[in-house]
C-alpha cells in the first residue's frame, strides 16, 4: 500500500474526511483550490462593473446589456473548452501536469486584464478560459482518483467548499476594493499572484500523489494524438476565419463576440455528449448510466443559468437598485460577491454530514433546484419594490444569495461526485469535462436570457426563472427511482439497491 493510500485509509476509516486528520494531498489539493478559486472570484467580482464603467473611468465602457451578457458568455467559452481540457489530462498529460498548465495559462491571463488596452483584455479572457478549463476538470478528476471509490467522497468535495468559499469571501473584498477605489487592472494583478502560487504549490508537492494522476492511464495513440491536433487546429482556423470576417465587415464588437460564445455554447454540449455516447469502448451497461447521467447535466445546466446572474444581472442590481450604506458607510457593489461564500461557509459542513444519507441524486438535485428557484422567487418580490426608482435593503439580495449558496453547496457536490461511477476512472476526465460542457449551456442560455430584462418588467423575468427552476426540482424528486436504476450498476440492479 503506497503512503497516500495508507492516509487516505486512516483519514476515511468512519467515512468521512475531518479537517483536522486530513491526509497530505487532500490538504494539497484544499489549498490549491483555495488559490486558484481566488483569482476566479475576484475577477468574477469586478469583470461586469470594468466593462461596464466608462473609458474615463478606466473601465471598456461597453453598454449595460452587453456588460451583463459578458460574464455568461465568457464562463461558458470556459466551460466548453472543459471537456477537451478533461480529455488532455485523461489521454496527454495527466491531471496534474494538466493542473499545472492550467496554473500559468490564468496567471499570464490575468496578467493582460491588468494591461489597460482592450484588446489586451481579450487575450486574458482567452488565456483565463484555456486556464479554468484545464485546471477545473483536471482537479475534480484528481480528487476522485485519489479517493478511488473509498467512502467519504461527498463528505470530502462538500468539505472543499469550505476552502473554496473563504477565497471566495475574501476575493470580492481585496479586488473588488482595489478594482472601484484603486484601478481595475490593480484588481486582476492581485488575482494573477494567488493563480500563479498555486502553480508553485503543485510543484512542491508533487510526491505527495505517490504517482497517481502524473500520467495518463490510457494515454492517446499516436492516431488520435493527430487526430486531436488536426480538430484543434480546424476550429482555430474557423475562429480565425471567423473574426477576419468579422473585421472586414465592420461587424467585430463585444457584442459579436458575446452572441458567438453562446451559440457555440448550445451547440458544442450537444456535439460532446454524442461523441462520448458513441465511443467504442462504453458498454451497454456504460452508455445507459451515461443516458441517466444527461438529466443529472439538464438539471445542472439550469442551476448555472440562474447561478451566472450572481456576478452580472445580480451585480448591477446592486449597483443601482440597493442601498449599499451599511453602518454609515457605502460599500463598493462588488462586495455583495463575498455573500454567497459567506452562506456557503456555513453551510457545507452541515451539508457534508447530512448529504450522504438525504437521498439519491435526483432528490438531492431537486432539492438544490428548488432551493435557487426560490431565490428567484425572492428576487422577483425585491425588484418590484425597486422598480419607482427607490432603493432596496440590502436584505433582499442577502436572502437570495442565502437560497442560491444552500442550492450550490447541494448540486456542485453531487453532479460532480456522481460523475466519477458513470463511466469509470479511465473516463472520469472526460465526465466532468461534459458535465462543464452542459454548465456552458448554462452560461451561454443566461447571457442570452439577460438580455431580456432589458425588454420586460424584472420581478417577470426572475418569476419566470425561479418558477422554472422550482418546477424542475419537483420533477426531479417525483421521479428519483426512475434516475436512481438508470444510474445504478448492473449488480445494483439486480440487487434492487437504486
Amino acid at each position: 500500500m503506497s503512503a497516500p493510500e495508507i492516509e487516505r485509509t486512516a483519514a476515511e476509516a468512519d467515512g468521512t474526511v475531518s479537517l483536522r486528520r486530513m491526509p497530505r494531498w487532500y490538504t494539497t489539493l484544499f489549498v490549491t483550490d483555495t488559490l486558484e478559486r481566488f483569482g476566479f472570484y475576484g475577477m468574477q467580482a469586478i469583470l461586469v462593473l470594468y466593462a461596464a464603467a466608462p473609458p474615463d473611468r478606466g473601465g471598456l465602457g461597453l453598454r449595460t446589456a452587453d456588460a451583463g451578457a459578458l460574464f455568461g458568455a465568457w464562463i461558458s467559452v470556459m466551460f466548453l473548452l472543459s471537456l477537451p481540457g478533461g480529455w488532455i489530462g485523461d489521454r496527454l498529460l495527466g491531471q496534474w501536469r494538466a493542473l499545472l498548465c492550467g496554473c500559468v495559462l490564468s496567471g499570464a491571463g490575468y496578467l493582460a486584464l491588468a494591461a489597460p488596452t482592450g484588446w489586451a483584455t481579450a487575450a486574458g479572457l482567452i488565456l483565463l478560459a484555456a486556464g479554468g478549463a484545464l485546471f477545473k476538470p483536471n482537479h475534480q478528476a484528481l480528487i476522485n482518483l485519489m479517493f478511488d471509490g473509498r467512502r467519504g467522497r461527498e463528505s470530502g468535495i462538500s468539505l472543499m467548499y469550505v476552502g473554496v468559499q473563504v477565497s471566495a469571501l475574501a476575493a470580492p473584498l481585496v479586488t473588488g476594493y482595489l478594482g472601484e477605489k484603486v484601478s481595475w487592472h490593480l484588481g486582476f494583478s492581485v488575482a494573477s499572484a494567488a493563480v500563479l502560487a498555486t502553480a508553485l504549490l503543485l510543484v512542491f508537492s508533487a510526491r505527495q500523489f505517490g504517482g497517481t494522476g502524473m500520467s495518463p492511464r490510457r494515454p492517446a495513440s499516436a492516431v488520435e494524438r493527430r487526430r486531436a491536433l488536426r480538430g484543434a487546429g480546424l476550429v482555430l482556423g474557423a475562429a480565425v476565419v471567423l473574426v477576419a470576417v468579422l473585421a472586414v465587415t465592420g461587424r467585430l464588437s463585444a457584442t459579436a463576440a458575446i452572441m458567438v460564445a453562446s451559440v457555440l455554447s448550445i451547440v458544442l454540449p450537444v456535439a460532446g455528449y454524442v461523441t462520448l455516447y458513441r465511443n467504442p469502448a462504453l458498454t451497454t451497461t456504460r452508455r445507459r448510466r451515461l443516458r441517466g447521467y444527461l438529466a443529472v447535466c439538464l438539471g445542472a445546466t439550469l442551476f448555472w443559468i440562474i447561478i451566472a446572474h450572481s456576478a452580472s444581472l445580480l451585480t448591477l442590481f446592486a449597483r443601482d437598485h440597493t442601498d449599499l450604506t451599511v453602518f454609515g458607510l457605502g460599500i463598493p457593489a462588488s462586495w455583495l460577491q463575498a455573500a454567497t461564500p459567506a452562506f456557503i461557509l456555513l453551510l457545507a459542513p452541515v451539508v457534508a454530514a447530512v448529504l450522504p444519507n438525504a437521498g439519491g441524486v435526483a432528490a438531492k438535485l431537486g432539492a438544490g433546484l428548488l432551493m435557487v428557484g426560490a431565490g428567484f422567487l425572492v428576487m422577483c418580490l425585491g425588484s418590484s419594490f425597486a422598480e419607482d426608482g427607490e432603493r432596496v435593503s440590502l436584505l433582499w439580495l442577502a436572502l437570495v444569495y442565502l437560497l442560491h449558496a444552500a442550492g450550490e453547496v447541494i448540486i456542485a457536490a453531487v453532479a460532480i461526485s456522481s460523475a466519477a461511477d458513470v463511466l469509470g476512472p479511465e473516463f472520469v476526465g472526460r465526465v466532468l469535462g461534459m458535465l462543464w460542457l452542459f454548465a456552458a449551456l448554462g452560461g451561454g442560455l443566461g447571457s442570452m436570457l439577460v438580455r431580456l430584462s432589458a425588454s420586460m418588467s424584472e420581478p417577470v423575468y426572475y418569476a419566470a426563472l425561479g418558477g422554472t427552476a422550482v418546477v424542475v426540482g419537483v420533477v426531479f424528486l417525483l421521479s428519483r427511482r426512475t434516475l436512481g436504476a438508470a444510474l445504478a450498476s448492473g449488480s445494483e440492479v439486480q440487487k434492487g439497491h437504486v
